[in-house]
C-alpha cells in the first residue's frame, strides 16, 4: 500500500513548526525520524492530513550535561546516543538500551524524541526514562513546559502532549553517588520488539538500597513502573532473597498480552527472571 494524500511542510524554525501544528490541529503529524510514522502511513494505520517535517531543526540535536541533567535534544538520533562517550561512561542504563534498539539502520534515522512521543509500550526508551525519573520538555503556542516522566504516558500510544505541542528535550538527572543501572532485554531476533525487558536504576547507602526505580517494556498497555518490585528493594540489603522477592513482584504486577512472542504466564515469568538479572547487573555497577 501507499500513504494517503497529505500536505507537506518543512519548517526551518521551531516557532514556525509550532505555528503550523497549531494551525492544522489534530489532522497534523510531526515527522522526526519517521521509523514508526512512515510504516504506519504506508499501511494507512495513520492518515495525517498534514505532515510537518522537523528534520531541518538541527538545533534540536544535542547531548550535553548541564544544570544537573543529561539533556538530550528531541532530534538526537539513536546512533548519536550509541556513540556518545558521556552516555557510555556515565549513564549505563541508557547505554545498555542504545545497543538493543531495533537495528543499526533504524538507529541511524530514529530519534529519541520520536521514540518517546510515539508512546509505544513496546519501545525501549519509555521504560529507560521511567527508571531514570526523567523529564520531558515540550513547547507550544503558550510557551515551554516540563512534564515529569511519571505523568507523561497516559494510555496506549497516548501521552500528555497537547495537540499543539512538540517534544523538544529529554532531561535525565545526573546519577547520584553509589548509583548503577542496567537494561536487560529478551527478543526473538535482533531488531524485534522485546518479549519483555526491564530497566533498573539503583542507589545504595552502604549495603542498603536507598532508592530504586524499575520499569518494564512490552508487558503492559502503557509504559509502567514496577512499583511493588521497587518497594521490595528499598531500605533493604540486596541479598538473594530480596532480589528474588523483587523479581516475583515484577512478574505479578505486569499485565502482558498473549501473542506470537509468548503466553501470559511465560511473559510474567520471563519478566521475573529479567528483573533479577537487571538488578544484579545494576548492583555490580554500583560496587
Amino acid at each position: 500500500m501507499i500513504p494517503g494524500e497529505f500536505t507537506y511542510f518543512a519548517p526551518t524554525t521551531l516557532q514556525e513548526a509550532v505555528s503550523l501544528l497549531t494551525q492544522h490541529g489534530s489532522g497534523a503529524k510531526i515527522l522526526a525520524g519517521g521509523q514508526s510514522l512512515i510504516p504506519a502511513m504506508r499501511f494507512r494505520l495513520a492518515v495525517p492530513e498534514t505532515l510537518i517535517d522537523i528534520n531541518g531543526l538541527t538545533e534540536l540535536s544535542y547531548i550535553r550535561e548541564e544544570h544537573g541533567y543529561l539533556s538530550i535534544g528531541a532530534m538526537t538520533r539513536e546512533s548519536d546516543l550509541e556513540n556518545a562517550d558521556v552516555v557510555q561512561h556515565d549513564y549505563q542504563l541508557l547505554a545498555d538500551a542504545t545497543r538493543v534498539i531495533a537495528d543499526p539502520i533504524v538507529r541511524n534515522m530514529a530519534t529519541v524524541g520520536g521514540n518517546l512521543a510515539h508512546s509505544d509500550p513496546a519501545n525501549d526508551h519509555p521504560a529507560v526514562m521511567l527508571a531514570y525519573g526523567a523529564q520531558i520538555v515540550a513547547v507550544g503556542p503558550n510557551g515551554t513546559r516540563t512534564i515529569a516522566i511519571d505523568d507523561f504516558f497516559i494510555d496506549l500510544f497516548q501521552n500528555a502532549l497537547s495537540e499543539d505541542e512538540i517534544l523538544i528535550e529529554i532531561r535525565i538527572p545526573n546519577p547520584a553517588a553509589n548509583s548503577g543501572g542496567a537494561y536487560v532485554k529478551m527478543e526473538r531476533k535482533v531488531g524485534d520488539y522485546a518479549v519483555s525487558a526491564v530497566a533498573v536504576q539503583l542507589t545504595l547507602n552502604g549495603m542498603i538500597c536507598a532508592s530504586a526505580r524499575i520499569a518494564l517494556t512490552n508487558v503492559s498497555a502503557v509504559p509502567m513502573r514496577a512499583k511493588n518490585a521497587e518497594q521490595a528493594l528499598i531500605g533493604k540489603p540486596l541479598t538473594d532473597d530480596v532480589i528474588e522477592a523483587a523479581g516475583t513482584a515484577a512478574g505479578r504486577e505486569c499485565d502482558p498480552s498473549a501473542d506470537l512472542r509468548g503466553s501470559v504466564p511465560y511473559k510474567r515469568d520471563l519478566t521475573r527472571v529479567l528483573t533479577k538479572r537487571a538488578i544484579r547487573a545494576a548492583l555490580e555497577r554500583v560496587q
